[in-house]
């Protein structure tokens, strides 16, 4: 069985930081494309950022690029998502989610086919 579980959300104040962990077992995880999702109240899910199997390639979506990085460490198999300079526009469910065949860079949705549960991070002001 595949198992993928966040940690690291809860509440911070405006301009802080969190480091958000994914653990994965099950499955060879450095075979995996990883990603973090996230998803606001009333608002579809979005990717936040992806990684690629040995880490040397990255995405992220343009509006968070130099707030936020993505990185993994396949001896533990952990991805992490460093997020700085939190604001209230960044609260929502964040995902992680991992995709064994990866039809293209940056790996559409589609192709995750293991998500954990989420992790709630809330940025208050």
């Amino acid at each position: 069985q595949v198992l993928v579980v966040e940690s690291g959300g809860g509440l911070v104040q405006v301009g802080g930081s969190l480091r958000l962990s994914c653990a994965a077992s099950g499955r060879t995880f450095s075979s995996d494309v990883m990603g973090w999702f996230r998803q606001a109240p009333g608002k579809k899910r979005e990717i936040v950022a992806a990684i690629n199997r040995s880490g040397r390639r990255t995405f992220y979506t343009d509006s968070l690029k130099g707030r936020f990085t993505i990185s993994r460490d396949n001896a533990k198999n952990t991805v992490y998502l460093q997020m700085n300079s939190l604001n209230p526009d960044d609260t929502a469910v964040y995902y992680c989610a991992g995709a064994t065949v990866a039809s293209r860079w940056p790996t559409p949705e589609y192709d995750y086919d293991v998500w954990g549960q989420g992790t709630q991070v809330t940025v208050s002001s």
